[in-house]
């Protein structure tokens, strides 16, 4: 039954057999909403990311019992109930109801695969208004998110290492791993790798292992580095490939690990670690004890090492020895002049070494001969000998004492013999006449060894003992002999060879040394003590070991006399390598021998219940030192002194060289600007010569000498000749420059004379480093011309160094015309003044020399080193100040001479 409800409109109705006509103008049905709409139960759908639309199965369709009455029988909306759902159903046709289902946004797989929610259908109720609509019953819903390969495949680590050990095929040597940041296992998986760097001996599987596909060798490539890639499985690839680094590793190999072959040693640094990185590998295997041998072998700088250079009689003097020795290979010299001849060994830096090859040989002068030779003296020399050649070896003779003429008689001698050391000594027969010992023989291998060794035989005779390099030998063969009847012939003392005057037809020389000889030495009266012999052949360079506290007890270490070999021993191996990082060099010469020195290390191992497990190659090295700043010595002061022939006369003489003094210097490089710079360096000279130049000294009319007492309290000696002076000992250079002040010039026949010139050279280490010749000039003043030439004597400053002041001579103002100044006149009036003075009292000093010659000489011999000059005054004028100008007289400062006086005025 329907309510119809008529608004001005005409409306027919049926009522049963007759139709009512109606006339309206308005007719509205009022409907009831009977039926609720009706949806599926369950719904699947899929969404692929980043879209908006979701297909749905079955598709979305409300249905709806009162269709087709409008409103009631039409779908107006789709609600979802769901937290944070990402989705809107929207109607497409109300009337069929069908409606679709979308994203709100992108949907991110990635964030969330799957969606689960509530949805219900609702008509459009029973009016425009939608009142009284109706809701289905409750669906489910379930959305799958459909993946989108939008990632690449990542590693897992940016950089992938690894190492082999040569020689062996690896299955899997590492595997690298990537990942994908999609959500599907179709793109988020990983399904293939690939090698990217070309011919490369490894190749990689789809899980990422990597293997070498040949055996590597550790000498022809150390290290490998490859670049791998990855995809997944929709063949996306990675997007950065990773490299991997394979490093070959030798075969374990039981040795000494970290050490550098060479190591760089600065002059002056002091101590210097060899190896501070040093570990001995022993491929894990258990060890009971290590010993480890470091030998520093240096038998090729100089005699053996780096020893001071300092001439034989500087150095016995450093060592304490006592005086009275004689060098008979000392430097060639004007007054050492045998030695010349014979060939020095160039290529040693620093030591005056002499080479025998078996053609050399050289006579001592008879006035240097030791002619005081009695039961106790000292024979001492450094040699370098190797096997002698041929089958059947002849003597070699180092040193002899033979007849000169008539006879062939060998008083004594030093030979070598098949190897053997033989000290010949043949007693005088009026000593005693039975037999004594005569030939003492030593045997031992370092006499042909080819190294330097410091022989030092003592004799007390009968007894003779040997040192070697600081170790006494007893001979093992003693030969007894007549003693030599005395004669008039005069002897021979010969080095290289013996010297044959008898009994041939031409004297000459025979039984040849080959071989090297530094310093040969002998010293009557005395024989040497050992601390001496210690001290003459002590090294300067060697093994030391730092932070000796530092080590563990169980390490054990000992060093040989001359520090070249150290023994470390110890239980464990991190004990030992710590031990071993702390070995260091040192070389306490402030000058070294630049060069190489070569380390040798010899290791053994012992293992539990064996005598020797491993096998430890030894290891050969290398310290460089390197060259250092050499110095420049240098010797200056006033090269011109004139005196009268009168002081020349006195007891004392003249001091020629009272303002000389000695500097050296070295060049030093900015470690910042990278400039060099001059250094005043501080060290020890050991000789000075001061020789004449000209002729020689005429003994009966003049001398050069320094008193005794000049050199009291410095390690000083000095002797003289007719060529001059000489001072040696090793002292510092302040002390030189005192004894050569105190160098006295006499002439008690002066008349003759008129200048004499003398030469100055000093040297540091036995002529490695020279000064410069400075040369003075002395000139004489004779009576007759001394007042003509009294201006130009000049009074050397005893105590200072020369200071010298340039003297400036200002012209007098040319646009003054007629009378002079009265500035101008003051200064002639003074500079008049001051000549007649000169000339009084030159006068009057000419009178006084005459008068008081031995006065002054007694002064002078009170005190030498206040030796004021008084023989001639000094006028110091200076015309800068003009309103101020003054006369000085001092006896310790320059003279002008009266032609300058007179120019200035």
């Amino acid at each position: 039954m329907r309510n119809v409800k008529v608004l001005n409109s005409d409306l027919l109705i049926n009522a049963g057999s007759f139709v009512l006509k109606v006339s309206l103008s308005l007719c509205v049905f009022l409907t009831v909403n009977k039926h609720k709409p009706w949806i599926e139960t369950s719904y699947h759908g899929v969404i692929t990311e980043n879209m908006d639309t979701v297909l749905l199965d079955p598709p979305l369709v409300a249905l709806d019992k009162d269709a087709p009455v409008p409103y009631a029988g039409e779908i107006c909306a789709f609600k979802i109930y769901g937290q944070d759902t990402p989705f809107e159903a929207v109607v497409l046709n109300r009337t069929s109801g069908e409606g679709v289902l979308r994203a709100r946004g992108p949907v991110d797989c990635e964030s969330q695969k799957e969606y689960t929610f509530i949805i219900q259908a609702y008509d459009c109720g029973v009016g425009p208004s939608g009142v009284d609509w109706k809701k289905s019953h409750k669906a489910v819903v379930h959305i799958q998110v459909d993946d989108v390969n939008e990632f690449s495949p990542l590693f897992r680590e940016p950089l992938y290492r690894s190492s082999v050990i040569e020689g062996k095929i690896y299955d899997s040597i590492l595997q690298v791993e990537a990942w994908d940041q999609d959500c599907s296992p179709q793109y988020s998986q990983i399904c293939n790798y690939e090698m990217v760097t070309a011919g490369t001996p490894f190749a990689i599987d789809r899980n990422g292992n990597i293997r070498n596909t040949e055996r590597l060798t550790y000498e022809k490539q150390q290290s490998y580095r490859i670049m791998v890639s990855a995809f997944d499985c929709g063949q996306k690839r990675a997007k950065a490939d990773v490299a991997v680094l394979i490093e070959v590793k030798p075969v374990c190999k039981p040795g000494w690990q970290g050490w550098n072959k060479r190591v760089d040693y600065e002059p002056g640094t002091g101590s210097r670690q060899l190896f501070p990185k040093m570990h001995l590998e022993t491929c894990g295997g258990p060890l009971s004890g290590v010993k480890a041998i470091v030998q520093l072998q240096t038998n090729h700088i100089g005699k053996g090492c780096d020893r001071e250079t300092y001439s034989e009689k500087s150095l016995q003097k450093l060592c304490g020895a006592a005086s009275g020795s004689t060098d008979l290979l000392p430097a060639p010299s004007a007054s050492t002049n045998w030695t010349a001849s014979l060939v020095t060994d160039s290529s040693r830096d620093s030591d005056l070494i002499y080479r025998f090859d078996g053609r050399q040989a050289a006579n001592v002068p008879d006035h240097v001969v030791p002619q005081n030779l009695t039961d106790q003296f000292t024979l001492a020399t450094w040699m370098k000998h190797g096997p002698s050649p041929g089958l059947r070896a002849e003597k070699e003779t180092l040193l002899c004492n033979s007849d000169k003429t008539e006879m062939n008689r060998h008083h004594y001698s030093l030979y070598v013999h098949n190897c053997r050391l033989v000290f010949l000594l043949r007693r005088d027969f009026s000593q005693l006449d039975t037999f004594r010992p005569a030939e003492f023989h030593w045997k031992l291998e370092q006499i042909c060894d080819k190294e330097w060794h410091y022989y030092v035989i003592n004799v007390e005779f009968p007894a003779v003992t040997l040192f070697v390099d600081g170790v006494s030998y007893e001979p093992y063969l003693v030969t007894d002999d007549w003693p030599i009847h005395s004669s008039q012939i005069d002897t021979q003392l010969t080095v290289g060879a013996c010297w044959q005057g008898g009994e041939v037809s031409n004297p000459r020389f025979t039984q040849y040394f080959h071989g090297s000889l530094s310093g040969l030495t002998i010293r009557p009266g005395r024989i040497e003590t050992q601390k001496v012999i210690s001290c003459l052949q002590a090294c300067k360079e060697g093994l030391d070991i730092n932070s000796l506290e530092s080590l563990a007890k169980d390490i054990k270490f000992h060093f040989n006399p001359a520090q070249s070999v150290l023994v470390v021993e110890g239980e464990d191996v991190d004990n030992i390598n710590t031990a071993m990082t702390k070995v260091s060099y040192i070389n306490s010469r402030q000058f070294p021998t630049s060069g190489l020195r070569r380390l040798h290390i010899t290791t053994s191992v012992q293992c539990f219940g064996e005598d020797t497990c491993l096998t430890i190659p030894d290891i050969k090295a290398m310290v460089m030192v390197l060259q250092p700043s050499e110095p420049r010595i240098t010797i200056a002061g006033s090269n011109r002194l004139v005196r009268p022939g009168s002081e020349l006369q006195g007891a004392m003489g003249v001091a020629p060289f009272k303002e000389l003094f000695i500097t050296s210097t070295v060049m030093k490089g900015d470690g910042v600007t990278h400039r060099p710079g001059v250094m005043e360096l501080m060290h020890n000279l050991d000789y000075c010569d001061v020789l004449v130049i000209g002729d020689e000294l005429d003994l009966d009319r003049e001398s050069l000498e320094i008193r005794h007492s000049a050199l009291l309290g410095k390690h000083l000696d000095a002797t003289n000749s007719t060529s001059g002076i000489s001072i040696y000992g090793v002292d510092s250079m302040a002390h030189y420059e005192q004894a050569l002040k105190q160098v006295r010039y006499r002439n008690w026949k002066p008349a003759a004379l008129t200048e004499r010139r003398f030469r100055i050279t000093c040297s540091e280490l036995n002529g490695r480093y020279t000064s410069n010749e400075f040369i003075l000039e002395l000139s004489v003043l004779h009576r007759s011309v001394l007042v003509e030439h009294v201006n130009h004597m000049v009074a050397q400053p005893q105590l200072m160094r020369p200071v010298h002041h340039p003297l400036m001579i200002h012209t007098l103002n040319s646009h003054t015309t007629g009378a002079a100044p009265p500035t101008a006149t003051v200064i002639i009036v003074v500079c008049i003044a001051a000549l007649v003075v000169i000339v009084v009292i030159g006068v009057y000093r000419i009178h006084s020399t005459q008068q008081n010659g031995s006065k002054e000489d007694e002064e002078d011999t009170k005190d030498p080193e206040l030796d004021w000059d008084t023989s001639a005054l000094n006028i110091t004028i200076n015309p800068m100040e003009v309103h101020h100008s003054h006369t000085i007289y001092n006896s310790r400062m320059y003279t002008w001479n009266t032609h300058s006086l007179l120019y200035i005025c």
